[in-house]
């Protein structure tokens, strides 16, 4: 056999792994991005789950004498997939008297469903749409999201009247993450969950905060920024020695997000 028949066939034999490659990944990506199993569900006192379409809330709501025009948090946290890793946040904001509205994602803490972009941000619209049965008298809007759920922050944003937005780590396009790490094309193989952020940015009109830690080495800091110029309104705060899972052990973090929330 000849050197250059060895080479296309060679070539042939590439493209033919790379190809299964693809396919694999692809079937297996949802694996990757929500890795929810065997979970507890979130117990954390003042919070109770309700049941919003096929969505769970956690929901606690301020005291009696604060309650009425109180501002209420809508949190979409990252794709731990369990409320109780994020339940210093969600303490942190009901000390400060503020509701909270906590989605969990299907198939994680232990709730049923499988988890998808789709079925995320459906539940997170219907969640969203629930506020004032969930929390009646509330005041100013604002939804929260980290890591993965900051698609979901964005989403609903971008879909819904609210007052103001934060976003903690968030990724411009999560496809281009699973990009770097698969060496795929993650943004143009068809069902992938593309999680493109920046498409719903451009039509989020109302204030945004945008925190990213510069030593984040699972979405880099250039994310970050991306966001924060897409957003009409968008402010990027950098938490200087901050990577991806320990902003809350820097101290601006909470006290930008608690400046941003009481300018509201």
């Amino acid at each position: 056999m000849s050197a250059r028949r060895l080479l296309l066939l060679g070539l042939g034999v590439a493209v033919l792994l790379y190809v299964a490659y693809g396919m694999l990944m692809a079937q297996a990506h949802r694996a990757l991005l929500y890795p929810f199993r065997d979970q507890a569900p979130l117990v954390l006192d003042g919070f109770v789950p309700v049941v919003v379409g096929e969505a769970t809330a956690y929901v606690h709501r301020t005291g009696a004498e604060t309650e009425a025009g109180a501002p209420v948090v809508l949190y979409f946290m990252g794709n731990l997939g369990t409320l109780a890793a994020f339940a210093p946040m969600l303490v942190h904001h009901a000390e400060a008297g503020r509701s909270v509205v906590a989605m969990g994602y299907r198939g994680g803490g232990s709730l049923p469903g499988e988890p998808s972009e789709t079925a995320l941000k459906t539940d997170a619209l219907a969640v969203a749409d629930a506020l004032d049965r969930l929390v009646p008298g509330h005041g100013p809007v604002v939804v929260q999201g980290y890591s993965l759920g900051t698609g979901l922050a964005v989403h609903v944003a971008a879909e819904r009247a609210v007052d103001g937005l934060i976003l903690a780590a968030p990724y411009a396009r999560i496809c281009e993450l699973m990009a770097a790490q698969s060496g795929l094309p993650a943004c143009l193989i068809p069902g992938i969950d593309r999680w493109r952020s920046l498409r719903d940015a451009p039509r989020v009109t109302e204030p945004a905060l945008v925190l990213h830690g510069r030593l984040d080495h699972l979405i880099p800091f250039d994310h970050g920024e991306r966001m924060a110029r897409a957003l009409p309104r968008g402010r990027l705060v950098p938490v200087e020695q901050g990577g991806h899972d320990d902003l809350m052990d820097h101290a601006p973090y909470l006290v930008k997000i608690d400046t941003f929330l009481d300018g509201l």
